[in-house]
């Protein structure tokens, strides 16, 4: 699953729990788990803490990065790979998960939805462009359902446009403002659902005055997508600020220089009874404070063009930035 299908999906629906995690934690406190359980990651005495990852290239980075420099902190930790919000999300609020990598705008209003009905969502979204905001909104929604929400970071992994380079120089194009102002006819290759959600054709148009002439419905992000635009067949692709593959498509990213699109700032999410400790805090924020969006961008590109672990890729991160020792 990559992260543009986990966007999209975030907030379609919430549904319960129906198998699939064996009880990692149930409550227990780091001690009892510690004497009770092993794990293939080593680590020290401290206990043993279990990371959830959602299952495409970012998220499984993120969450080896926060598995290994929580080992290195003392814990033994381990990394469970559960595709789908609806699912890791209850699993991280009765602590069969304690730790996961979470996108402040989504989660905020994926718990909107899940607290206030999917309704709330469009009629009373509680998510802006405004990170410091968003993180606040998410604090109350997740604080009463037993989750902590660590500090946001530079690291942002939001809705994004590109273009073509060469259309980009020949319009004189750096920002979707620049695109508005030049009056150019625009296809998006994007979702279908383009159409109608207001961080996409909707919102170009009464934020940028930019004159969508239709939707190719090629998915978000994906190749054919990509490709569209290169061919020039389509002349904007909705994707991600940290799709690794742009370059080599040929495209180039408009800046969102109105801030249409919400805050999508990456952050640790952790179960507060388990993993609620200062100490655990301050080591995930060590790589929270030095992770920024064009680190994801190569992340990705090691892992989806090199092949490389996301294990591996993790590690050789945190060692450069001295954040785990070698």
């Amino acid at each position: 699953m990559s992260r543009m299908s986990a966007m999209a999906g975030a907030v379609l629906g919430v549904v319960a729990l129906t198998g699939g995690l064996a009880a990692c934690g149930g409550g227990q406190s780091l001690e009892e788990r510690g004497a009770a359980e092993g794990s293939p990651s080593g680590g020290g005495d401290k206990g043993t803490l279990v990371v959830g990852s959602a299952g495409f290239t970012e998220s499984a980075v993120l969450a080896e990065m926060y598995a290994q420099v929580l080992k290195d902190a003392g814990y033994r930790t381990s990394v469970k790979t559960v595709e789908n919000r609806e699912l890791y999300e209850p699993s991280l609020e009765k602590g069969e998960i304690d730790v996961v990598p979470e996108y402040a705008a989504t989660l905020a209003e994926f718990l909107n939805a899940k607290v206030n009905g999917p309704k709330a969502v469009e009629e009373k979204p509680v998510a802006s462009s405004d990170a410091a905001a968003t993180v606040t909104a998410l604090e109350k929604l997740a604080g009463p359902r037993g989750l902590k929400v660590l500090p946001a970071g530079s690291a942002v992994d939001q809705n994004a446009f590109a273009v073509t380079r060469e259309f980009a120089a020949k319009n004189k194009l750096t920002t979707l403002s620049d695109l508005g102002a030049a009056k150019i006819e625009v296809k998006i290759a994007a979702g279908d659902e383009c159409a109608v959600r207001p961080f996409c054709a909707p919102g170009l148009k009464k934020t940028y005055g930019i004159d969508v002439t239709g939707i190719d419905p090629k998915g978000v992000g994906t190749p054919q997508a990509k490709q569209a635009v290169k061919d020039g067949v389509d002349q904007l692709v909705l994707t991600t600020t940290t799709d690794a593959t742009l370059e080599s498509f040929g495209l180039v990213l408009l800046e969102d220089d109105k801030k249409l699109q919400n805050a999508d700032n990456v952050l640790p999410v952790v179960n507060a009874k388990d993993a609620g400790s200062p100490e655990i805090a301050t080591a995930l924020n060590k790589i929270t404070k030095v992770l920024t969006t064009a680190d994801l961008v190569e992340l990705n590109r090691k892992v989806d063009a090199e092949r490389a672990k996301p294990a591996d890729v993790a590690k050789a991160y945190l060692e450069s930035k001295g954040l785990i020792g070698k």
